[in-house]
């Protein structure tokens, strides 16, 4: 046997076995509770519509990199996974021709036009949704109640902000945690979210450095801006897109940030703006904005908390 231990060969050193496939198809896994429960509240459309926005999305990609001369990568599943949340961050009555444009938009504009995956700078599924409400803000914002009715009804955070869904009642926090609200499909039940996230905690696909400081943030904060409410403290974790964003957007390995403090300062900067927004300024939920401006500044808080390579030496003064 060649013996290999005193090879040299460029970094990494250290690899490992996993796929961008297997890592891919381990976020899908994880996702299918959140599908599960927003078929089951809102019916067979919230699959057609999952089902549209994956369609457009894996077919944009292979459009894309066939007019680009690149190898079509479609079997690696992300552009799945970037179709998917895109479905979760829309209300079920959106039109399939919008949803179909969000994804097309994610992945040509976002994702491939700046290299394809590892090189988009923002997340393409917050990117497609924050364009749709930018352009349909009206279909983006047409909430129904869960069942076979679809009666028109607010969001928990809609009814706490005011305005228009002032008078209407909040969900009991049962309700609010399992999902049974108005929302968009993926982002309402708390529980099958957890389930999905433990998921991925347990494959290591995952740590809880983001989740955990962003939703604690958000937690802190809006107890805080809330005059010490704890009640309303619950509602705002529990309720509109916290926990989707913090497992499953933020953590995108592209854009976060790479070291363990750097992760730590990108999920605080993340709670800081979802609470500034949704208390102070005129939209009632802010996780995807705030997800998007620190994907922003992911570069700049790389290059500060970088950690210092192995034998560099310290410049002099």
């Amino acid at each position: 046997m060649e013996n290999t231990r005193f090879l040299v060969s460029s970094s990494p050193h250290i690899r490992s076995g996993e796929t961008t496939r297997r890592v891919m198809l381990d976020v899908i896994i994880a996702l299918m509770p959140a599908l599960f429960a927003g078929v089951l509240y809102f019916g067979f459309r919230a699959l057609t519509l999952t089902v549209t926005a994956v369609v457009f999305a894996v077919a944009a990609e292979a459009v894309m990199q066939k007019i680009m001369g690149k190898p079509i990568t479609v079997n690696d599943l992300s552009a799945a996974v970037t179709g998917i949340l895109i479905a979760f961050n829309v209300p079920v009555t959106l039109p399939l021709w919008i949803v179909a444009i969000g994804a097309v938009f994610a992945i040509a504009i976002v994702k491939q036009c700046f290299g394809g995956l590892g090189f988009n700078f923002i997340n393409p599924a917050l990117a497609a949704r924050a364009m749709l409400l930018a352009s349909w803000p009206v279909d983006m914002t047409g909430w129904v109640a869960p069942g076979a009715d679809a009666v028109s009804t607010a969001t928990p955070l809609g009814i706490m902000k005011g305005g228009e869904a002032a008078g209407q009642a909040l969900p009991d926090i049962w309700n609010l945690f399992i999902g049974n609200i108005g929302g968009c499909i993926g982002e309402t039940s708390v529980l099958a979210l957890i389930i999905g996230g433990a998921y991925l905690l347990y494959r290591g696909v995952i740590n809880h450095r983001i989740p955990a400081a962003y939703i604690a943030t958000v937690a802190v904060l809006t107890f805080l801006f809330g005059g010490f409410d704890p009640v309303g403290m619950v509602y705002h974790v529990f309720a509109g897109g916290l926990f989707l964003g913090a497992i499953f957007m933020a953590t995108d390995y592209t854009t976060s940030p790479m070291s363990a403090r750097g992760q730590i300062i990108f999920a605080i900067g993340c709670g800081i703006l979802t609470s500034v927004i949704r208390f102070f300024g005129g939209y009632p939920e802010g996780v995807s904005y705030s997800i998007l401006l620190m994907n922003l500044a992911t570069p700049l808080i790389d290059r500060y908390t970088m950690p210092r390579k192995f034998g560099e030496v310290k410049k002099s003064a």
